[in-house]
């Protein structure tokens, strides 16, 4: 009986330690021994931290990402001014127009599973979509309205998304605005429109916004801690409060409801650990989820933005802009950067990627301070300077175990 149950055990000890998890934790991971990129991480955290000061911030996240590598990931200050609680990797934040880059990739996972295409037109799917020219309304597809393109004035009815109308009711009253021009023509920010991208998906899937991001974004991409409504973000035991005033003279704000109504334009949740895996996505790292056709696509510089280009004068690395599906698209001679920022209930961030480097950013803040838009010009800066000596390293050096 001893030796029965002697062999029992250890046919179960092999078995074990044998196992696909077991391998994968002793697996051994090849890591970038780079130390010019060592360098500008450790600067540039440097001047991210004097930004954090010098801007009061009272709470913010920082991730960075090369290649599939997370150079850096950490969490600043404290989740409600004068507290003694700590921002972590995992403190959820509302991440306000960032929402509109997470839909845009949305509808290209449904476009890539055949469910959906670009030129598809918007009524289509959402017959409630009016437009004061019969005929242009029936023009206007996906494309149109995810570089927001459609023909309607800058900001229309955003007002009636922050009353919290259902954006179908919205759509059914966009008959009674004048139209800036034709379809495809001229740049124009929305909100109210955008958000219909939200309901188009919802109609190829008959699931609702939540249940489709859910299944297609979050749980592939094993984010925990991003949501699209507003119970799941009070109810957050991690969560950093909104604020208003400036220069140090931060006040908490209530947290809003507003967007929740609109996912796509503003309604979407996480913590800063969670657009480091976003960021991997970005960057190509994650094709069993979406291919870089996709992307590409997804990337492509649709209409030009130079009309509304102020935001990026004091971007040295920047001389275009473009919107592309949900991003902007801004551009130099050599270079082209992936980019989109967000401000919504008193919560500030901003996410960039530069798909040539496979480099990627994402800060985001639980004030309107500029910590976001003075560090996103930095880390374009600081890299720009350090990317020939990055280069001639890892071309005459090779990985190590």
């Amino acid at each position: 009986m001893n030796k029965f149950l002697y062999s029992i055990f250890f046919v179960f000890l092999l078995i074990f330690s044998c196992s696909p998890a077991q391998k994968e934790n002793t697996t051994k991971q090849k890591i970038p021994q780079n130390p010019h990129l060592q360098r500008f991480t450790k600067d540039y955290i440097k001047q991210f931290e004097t930004i954090l000061e010098e801007t009061n911030t009272p709470g913010a996240g920082l991730v960075v990402v090369k290649d599939e590598q997370i150079l850096h990931l950490s969490g600043y200050g404290t989740k409600a001014a004068f507290s003694n609680d700590s921002v972590d990797i995992h403190t959820v934040f509302r991440i306000g127009s960032l929402s509109k880059g997470f839909a845009s990739i949305l509808a290209g996972i449904l476009v890539e599973q055949g469910d959906l295409k670009w030129t598809d037109k918007v009524q289509e799917y959402v017959p409630e979509f009016v437009l004061k020219d019969e005929a242009q309304a029936k023009r206007v597809n996906l494309i149109h309205l995810l570089s927001q393109s459609s023909g309607l004035p800058y900001h229309a009815y955003t007002n009636l998304v922050e009353a919290g109308l259902d954006v179908r009711n919205i759509a059914s009253q966009l008959k009674s605005v004048n139209l800036i021009s034709k379809e495809g023509e001229i740049y124009a920010y929305q909100n109210a429109a955008y958000s219909l991208i939200g309901t188009v998906l919802e109609e190829v899937t008959k699931k609702s916004l939540s249940q489709v991001f859910k299944k297609e974004l979050f749980q592939p991409l094993n984010t925990h801690n991003t949501s699209t409504d507003y119970n799941s973000l009070v109810n957050d035991d991690n969560l950093a409060l909104p604020h208003s005033g400036g220069n140090g003279n931060w006040r908490n704000r209530k947290i809003s409801k507003k967007y929740y109504n609109a996912i796509p334009a503003g309604g979407v949740n996480a913590s800063i650990a969670d657009m480091g895996e976003w960021l991997q996505l970005l960057l190509g790292n994650r094709p069993d989820i979406i291919s870089q056709k996709t992307l590409d696509e997804i990337f492509e510089p649709r209409i030009n933005t130079r009309n509304r280009n102020r935001y990026f004068r004091n971007w040295s690395m920047v001389e275009d802009a473009h919107y592309g599906l949900g991003w902007r698209i801004l551009t130099n001679e050599r270079d082209t950067f992936i980019y989109h920022g967000g401000f919504v209930n008193g919560y500030r961030g901003e996410i960039l990627i530069d798909p040539k480097e496979k480099l990627g950013i994402c800060v985001l803040a639980n004030a309107p301070s500029k910590l976001p838009n003075r560090s996103m010009p930095a880390f374009l800066k600081l890299y720009a300077t350090r990317k020939d000596s990055i280069h001639a390293w890892d071309n005459r050096q090779p990985l190590v175990e």
